[in-house]
């Protein structure tokens, strides 16, 4: 049975005006993988409004199976219900035909729906690949974080998880039902991410079953990469991260061969042993032409409870290794942050819920907080790049 609102029939608009402003409603409600108004993507049909103020609303999902599709009839129905006059909500769901899929794909990636890697020199988007020299510092943890602060901060965030042995990011984030990670849908050969805490993610995660262990050669892991850029939309992003594997590898070589104009972030941690190898995946990126834009070092101390910090891992690394880079870039490269040891944002990390949100009083969660805060107010700098425009 339709559900019932708070208007009647008889208050408001005639049935056709009730109609167009269900449709500017509609106009309101979001598409929550695409992030676009459902009536931009052409996916609601015919929209009707009796005479006692019933309203039919037709919408067309993208694919049988849409994962979305409750989250869509939810949002559809509320907007619907929140037109005043209008006293009933029937909404009816479809799916959308081959030729409107096809017309869907081109409206999203342009004339012809050419399939192209949006993230060039000419992108507008900010792209930052974090990097680390060796495993276990949490870089996957400040990757999420990062990219969770900044979408909280209004930024359009989206997350390549590059670490294809390692893959971890799902989990952070949330992105998982019973340990397996949410699989992405599928329109065509667009791939369209799951979003958590509002930061669109793919990651090799997705496409295995039962958490399986990737067994791949450097060619299939650049092709992954590479499909990961050019098949998955995205969107008109402000920041696209990278947690890329540890070390010197097939996929940093990739990353800096298919984008490198990105910047760099070294996580580390405040060891020696860690220092020397963080600095050689900094270099790494310097031969590719990336530029290295800070040092964030993590595990810097375990604050005790009469307030002392206790250096679990020693002290210094990450203002050697900012010494170091600063020295193989020829600028200087800062220590962006000292991220304090903090059982919350592992635990955090444990059950996809982000200290950033769930505890931003935590110390660690404030210098990561900091760090994205400095990372946002750096922009998207125009300098170089094509505007698309021809002075007359």
């Amino acid at each position: 049975m339709p559900e019932q609102g708070a208007g009647t029939g008889s208050a408001g608009p005639d049935a056709s005006g009730l109609a167009a402003a269900v449709r500017t409603a509609l106009g309101r409600v979001l598409d929550p993988e695409i992030r676009k108004p459902l009536t931009e993507l052409d996916m609601v049909g015919e929209v009707s409004v009796d005479s006692f103020g019933a309203a039919a609303v037709d919408v067309r999902l993208t694919i049988v199976g849409c994962p979305a599709s409750a989250t869509i009839e939810r949002d559809v129905r509320a907007a619907t219900l929140g037109v005043p006059g209008v006293s009933s909500a029937d909404i009816r769901l479809s799916v959308m035909t081959r030729e409107q899929r096809n017309a869907l794909t081109e409206r999203l990636r342009g004339p012809g729906g050419a399939r192209v890697m949006p993230f060039g020199p000419d992108s507008l988007t900010r792209v930052i690949a974090v990097t680390s020299g060796k495993g276990g510092v949490g870089k996957s943890t400040l990757t999420a974080n990062l990219g969770v602060a900044l979408a909280a901060d209004g930024l359009r965030v989206g997350i390549v998880d590059a670490d294809v042995y390692g893959f971890s990011i799902p989990g952070i984030l949330g992105l998982t039902v019973d340990g397996v990670a949410v699989k992405p849908t599928r329109v065509d050969d667009m791939i369209l991410p799951p979003v958590g805490f509002g930061v669109k993610v793919i990651s090799i995660g997705m496409f295995v079953d039962d958490n399986a262990a990737v067994a791949w050669r450097g060619p299939m892991l650049h092709r992954t990469i590479q499909q990961f850029l050019t098949d998955v939309y995205f969107g008109d992003l402000d920041v696209l991260l990278l947690d890329l594997p540890p070390g010197t590898g097939d996929v940093a070589i990739s990353v800096g061969q298919l984008l490198p104009h990105a910047e760099v972030l070294v996580v580390t941690t405040p060891q020696p042993a860690a220092a020397d190898v963080a600095e050689r995946s900094g270099v790494v990126a310097r031969q590719t032409g990336q530029t290295i834009v800070g040092v964030i070092e993590n595990m810097a101390g375990l604050v005790a409870p009469d307030g002392s910090l206790l250096e679990v891992f020693g002290t210094g690394g990450g203002e050697e290794v900012a010494r170091r880079l600063s020295a193989v870039q020829d600028a200087r490269v800062p220590l962006l942050a000292s991220i304090p040891l903090s059982v919350a944002l592992r635990a955090g990390g444990d059950v996809g819920a982000p200290i950033v949100l769930t505890d931003p009083d935590d110390p660690a969660a404030a210098a990561i907080l900091r760090v994205a805060a400095a990372l946002a107010a750096r922009g998207r700098g125009l300098a170089g790049r094509r505007l698309g425009v021809t002075p007359t």
